[in-house]
């Protein structure tokens, strides 16, 4: 059994996968950085913003010839600003459901630390966390290495082996593995589809959880 529960945030807990997948494939698409739907979720997810934007970085110069971060960034800032401040909401379900997990629980995303907390103060669910909430900046290695998830359990005071972890990306399964700990894959947010489930249960997931009143029942039928 588990004694801890370690949630990832975007496209868990908020719904903002969807809009930056929305925002980014946008952009890029305009510099002529044109990438699969699919593949691009499977291959960026989970990942650091700074890893990320390496990412795009390295393919903007492998296929264009050329740097493009100074093409990117700023259009992609103001318009991930602008989506969250109009646009973002909670994943339906979350804000009830992790208020009635009794366990000592954290969150552990990817985001910048005043970007997560914009969002997990937007939508309700900051005073549910706080303080036990790490981003990307807690440690020096983000997912898919496990440092974050590790942060986490000392800082709550547990052993990796006894925290389960909520995620939506093969990176952050990867993390949560590699960290020795107990995984679900979420299939809550907007962003997700058949291929992502596929990839959720490629990468080893200890169960598949639909959304949140489906989290609640399986967890409250565990011994």
């Amino acid at each position: 059994m588990f004694c801890a529960i370690i949630f990832d945030c975007d496209g868990v807990l908020v719904d903002s996968e969807v809009l930056a997948h929305e925002i980014e494939a946008r952009v890029l698409s305009g510099i002529g950085l044109h990438y699969d739907p699919h593949e691009f979720k499977a291959r960026f997810m989970g990942m650091s913003d700074a890893a990320f934007r390496a990412a795009l970085e390295a393919d903007g110069q492998a296929r264009l010839g050329r740097s493009i971060l100074a093409e990117i960034q700023g259009p992609m800032d103001a318009q991930y600003k602008h989506a969250i401040d109009t646009r973002l909401t909670a994943v339906a379900g979350a804000v009830d459901a992790v208020r009635a997990v009794t366990h000592v629980k954290a969150v552990a995303s990817s985001s910048q630390t005043a970007a997560l907390e914009k969002k997990l103060r937007k939508t309700g669910l900051w005073e549910t966390f706080a303080p036990h909430v790490y981003s990307a900046e807690h440690v020096t290695h983000s997912k898919p290495a496990p440092d974050l998830f590790l942060h986490a359990a000392s800082t709550l005071g547990v052993s990796p082996a006894d925290c389960l972890v909520i995620e939506d990306s093969v990176n952050g399964v990867n993390a949560a593995h590699a960290a020795g700990m107990r995984v679900w894959g979420f299939m809550g947010g907007g962003h997700m589809d058949a291929h992502s489930r596929a990839r959720l249960e490629a990468a080893r997931v200890e169960r598949v959880i639909e959304d949140w009143p489906h989290f609640s029942r399986v967890l409250s039928s565990l011994p």
